[in-house]
């Protein structure tokens, strides 16, 4: 995988994890990473459905989203 993917899904799941900004942001931010589709997404999907700083709607839509692409790569 290039290192600009890795980079951008690196900035994704900070903005998905920081609190000091609003909700629409942050789940804007785990649609964006589950839309990359890649095995490295995934993990970082999974992250943030591990992230008990998250609230329980935020890990949900992780979780779907992941869930999403293990269907892709099917």
């Amino acid at each position: 995988m290039s290192e600009q993917v890795t980079g951008e899904l690196q900035k994704l799941s900070s903005i998905a994890t920081d609190m000091g900004l609003i909700p629409k942001l942050r789940t804007q931010a785990i649609e964006s990473i589950g839309d990359v589709g890649t095995h490295e997404a995934l993990l970082a999907l999974l992250d943030l459905a591990a992230n008990e700083k998250l609230n329980v709607n935020e890990r949900d839509l992780a979780l779907k989203q992941a869930r999403n692409v293990l269907k892709k790569s099917r």
